[in-house]
């Protein structure tokens, strides 16, 4: 692959990544109706492969879903998305970003649902926000074909289910995340 190539694919995935740190729509209440359409794809489509997470959820102090663009580059991996937090009936709306080193190459669309175990884990994870993880994986999905490797993953207080959208990855990594209130929509 030539150099100028490599960076039209490199060029290619960044705008990627960029695209997917933002809800679509013009207004406020636009953006707000595609994260909860995104909320409740997630949840069928995760309870489809984990039955048993619908059961953690409901009985959860609170959730999360985030749908999430990710790039990994041999020893570099950045991604960042959008989200809701959400527990005894209020919405709280979040953007996300992470970075991480590792060994890999890939670039993935994935949806994530963190179910709290705990009231103040939940407030914490709105409040503060940081997720540190270790994450290895392969994914090889292209609309609704392909698979990932993965399932419900328990992080302390927490547990992560993950269902990958589109993409092609084979990495390992240590990453940290970074989850914060979206200004705009709350």
């Amino acid at each position: 692959m030539s150099v100028r190539n490599l960076i039209c694919v490199l060029l290619g995935c960044f705008l990627l990544v960029i695209a997917g740190c933002t809800a679509t729509g013009t207004t406020s209440s636009d953006k707000r109706a595609t994260i909860e359409q995104m909320h409740d794809q997630v949840l069928r489509d995760i309870y489809a492969v984990s039955p048993g997470a619908r059961s953690h959820v409901a009985e959860s102090p609170g959730y999360a879903v985030f749908s999430n663009t990710q790039l990994k580059i041999f020893l570099v991996a950045a991604g960042g998305g959008f989200g809701v937090a959400k527990s005894g009936g209020q919405a709280t709306y979040m953007k996300m970003g992470e970075a991480g080193v590792g060994l890999g190459l890939g670039v993935k669309d994935f949806r994530a649902l963190f179910v709290f175990h705990t009231a103040s884990a939940y407030r914490d994870f709105v409040e503060k926000g940081f997720v540190f993880s270790a994450e290895a994986d392969a994914a090889a999905k292209a609309s609704y074909t392909g698979g990932q490797a993965g399932g419900g993953i328990p992080l302390g207080d927490m547990t992560l289910y993950q269902v990958t959208d589109t993409g092609l990855a084979l990495q390992a990594t240590l990453k940290g995340t970074k989850f914060w209130r979206d200004p705009e929509l709350n």
